[in-house]
């Protein structure tokens, strides 16, 4: 998954540039993903979106520390 999200955005950068300005580090997607072979409802997608976010947060925020 991380190749097929890493290719896109090398793709997407080059066609579109203000994508690049606006996430700078080409950091575009989030480190995870969600896959299911059962079927997950809209509610546990949310949750999963939500929990996402704020790990991504909590990740940004612990990077400016670190800087």
């Amino acid at each position: 998954m991380g190749f097929l999200k890493g290719k896109l955005a090398l793709k997407l950068f080059d066609r579109y540039e203000k994508l690049s300005k606006r996430y700078w580090g080409r950091h575009l997607w989030s480190r995870g993903y969600c896959v299911s072979t059962i079927g997950l409802d809209e509610e546990q997608i949310r949750k999963y979106v939500k929990w996402q976010e704020k790990n991504d947060k909590n990740d940004e925020q612990a990077q400016q520390n670190i800087k």
